[in-house]
């Protein structure tokens, strides 16, 4: 998975200072959409963009490292104020009030906490999301075709159903797959019943192992006792703590599959998972037919990812005593491939 220098992270007085000298000739009136307005833009208008990440993650950075490369791309003038959550609901709602009082000219939110914050403070500004699994259920827009109001974006769904048949093929005669996870997040709660029905289509079992918390990550892996394999959503929380999960699986030689190309990277076996950089450059491109182009966000429809790449780590199926089937390492681009 691509590393990316980070931009330098504007402060708040930094952003409204630039928003009193240089926005308010292009920026909208209440209640009107920021992309309206910019047909009438100067070439040397700047843009102020607050982008609020739900906490440090490689999949989440890798996706603002995208969307910006987009805009620094557009030949657009923006600046970014850059905000961490640091994994806390409250702070993501703060940042979004902070945003909508500052008047930035669009807004990106990832991941769903901090993308249903800023959706429910925001709502005469262009709010953009990205790493958000399923934005209908989240309560963000009313449907993938038709968002409405002032919010879309990127969906980070998982092809599940595939990833449990890549489980198959490399974990022979496997029936229980345990799957940790936050039932905190709305997104995995989402991709665990999805797991469930391809589960049932598969003839697997789904055993579920909930924690709440990045502290409770080691018990809930420890609770899944002597299953077959143990499968890790795009779930946040957990992700954070990847390494306890891996540690359980090594010690127990119970293979620890991913859901996305970093956790691999980090010591999963395998996944068919998606280029996060790609999908925020996605969202960027959004933002500029949005502030260049004049769209409105209810314009846009949701966008997934293109087709979802395969990674492995031989390493860590060596460490799991697990042998992936040659056929499959051939498959693999060998630039997704960890010794």
């Amino acid at each position: 998975m691509k590393k990316l220098s980070s931009l330098a992270v504007l402060g708040i007085a930094g952003m409204l200072a630039l928003g009193a000298c240089s926005t308010n000739s292009a920026a909208p009136e209440s209640g009107e959409s920021g992309g309206e307005a910019s047909n009438e833009a100067a070439d040397d208008t700047t843009y102020v963009i607050g982008i609020s990440q739900l906490m440090d993650h490689p999949s989440l950075t890798a996706a603002a490292d995208g969307f910006k490369a987009a805009l620094e791309e557009s030949g657009l003038n923006v600046k970014f104020d850059e905000q961490n959550a640091n994994g806390d609901q409250s702070t993501a709602a703060s940042i979004a009030g902070s945003f909508k009082s500052s008047n930035v000219d669009l807004v990106l939110a990832i991941a769903t906490p901090t993308a249903q914050a800023a959706a429910q403070a925001i709502t005469d500004t262009p709010v953009l999301f990205t790493a958000v699994t399923d934005p209908v259920d989240a309560g963000l827009v009313e449907s993938w075709e038709a968002p409405g109001g002032n919010v879309t974006g990127t969906s980070d769904a998982n092809p599940v159903k595939e990833q449990l048949e890549l489980i198959e093929e490399i974990v022979p005669g496997v029936k229980t797959v345990g799957v940790v996870y936050s039932p905190g997040e709305a997104n995995s709660v989402v991709q665990v019943g999805w797991a469930k029905e391809a589960a049932g289509e598969l003839g697997l079992e789904i055993v579920e192992a909930p924690a709440m918390s990045s502290q409770d990550v080691l018990q809930a892996t420890e609770s899944l006792g002597d299953v077959d394999a143990i499968y890790v959503p795009t779930d946040n929380v957990v992700v954070t703590s990847f390494e306890t999960v891996l540690q359980v699986g090594e010690a127990k030689k119970i293979p620890v599959f991913g859901a996305e190309g970093d956790t691999v990277a980090r010591g999963a076996i395998a996944t068919y998972g998606l280029d996060y950089y790609q999908l925020g450059y996605q969202t960027g491109e959004m933002a500029v037919q949005i502030l260049k182009d004049g769209k409105s966000p209810e314009e846009i429809a949701v966008a997934t990812s293109a087709e979802p790449a395969l990674y492995l780590n031989l390493g860590a199926a060596q460490r799991m005593g697990v042998e992936i089937p040659v056929n499959i390492v051939e498959e693999a681009d060998p630039a997704n491939i960890t010794e």
